[in-house]
């Protein structure tokens, strides 16, 4: 298994409409994972992706404990969005002409 990730220039769109621009003076941006371990659903094919939510000791993000974030899991979450996230796509009904993006409401499996 292998993760992939890239940095773009969302200038124009992800960044308030282009209110905060990225400041290119401190490239080269560089990424990396730290203690990084992928466990994953094993994929066969369409109908394979419904046993990735079937509750299982395999399956270990269907365990409760990944159900809910606890009282101080969403404080902390709160603080980040609060105090970091610029732009959230899923409550950008501008975009979407008054709507949620249409995949922020699908199922997940």
């Amino acid at each position: 298994m292998r993760v992939y990730s890239s940095l773009w220039n969302a200038d124009n769109w992800d960044t308030r409409g282009g209110l905060v621009n990225i400041d290119w003076t401190a490239a080269p941006f560089v990424a990396y994972y730290r203690r990084f371990r992928a466990t994953a659903c094993k994929w066969n094919g369409p109908v394979s992706i419904r046993q990735c939510g079937i509750p299982s000791k395999g399956n270990w993000w269907t365990s409760n404990v990944y159900k809910q974030l606890t009282m101080s899991q969403q404080g902390q979450l709160k603080w980040v969005r609060d105090n970091h996230m610029i732009y959230n796509y899923r409550t950008d009904f501008n975009r979407f002409k008054g709507q949620m993006a249409p995949e922020c409401s699908k199922p997940q499996y």
